[in-house]
């Protein structure tokens, strides 16, 4: 059965080895038969959360830009993807923000089950995207419905394109195919 994918690639760098790691994600997804949209945040506007908690009532975050727009992609999603580069054993600041003002999906009828982390850094210990999975589950843990399905991790990659040859790309494609 063909299922509605959203990828976010949440580097702030165009073409960066996160973002190559979703494009083989979404290369395995397509090939087995699912829809898939790619959101990308570097060109996006998307301010903090105000902590207004206004979305709790209404559904809808009081913020017009793009990261409202993003959610209601969100809401529909069967599964949703998230690629990030780490920074100081972290997500970057554009996908913790874009979790945040998520917050409308909360109360909300989502469709998503399945979230997938797809990750590079620079440092090469497996343990470096520890602190990112943690960040994502805990946003996981309050959509009671949904379960992290799957970790790709890239170790050892700085520069755009160092990612080329690496075996997580491998890794994400065969992900990307078992949706």
């Amino acid at each position: 059965m063909s299922k509605k994918v959203l990828v976010l690639s949440t580097s702030p760098r165009k073409g960066g080895n996160s973002d190559t790691l979703a494009d083989e994600f979404i290369r395995g997804a397509q090939n087995a038969g699912h829809h898939v949209e790619k959101v990308t945040l570097y060109d996006k506007t998307i301010a903090f959360c105000k902590g207004c908690l206004t979305c709790q009532r209404t559904q809808r975050c009081v913020i017009r830009d793009d990261a409202d727009v993003i959610t209601q992609r969100m809401l529909t999603a069967d599964v949703i993807v998230f690629a990030t580069p780490i920074y100081y054993y972290g997500m970057c600041g554009q996908m913790k923000t874009m979790l945040d003002r998520a917050n409308p999906l909360f109360p909300s009828d989502y469709q998503f089950r399945d979230v997938y982390l797809l990750a590079a850094a620079a440092e090469e210990n497996e343990h470096t995207v520890d602190g990112t999975v943690t960040g994502l589950q805990g946003w996981i843990d309050c959509f009671e419905k949904a379960r992290l399905a799957g970790t790709v991790f890239a170790g050892g990659v700085t520069s755009v394109g160092e990612i080329q040859g690496h075996p997580a790309l491998q890794q994400a494609y065969e992900m990307g195919q078992k949706v």
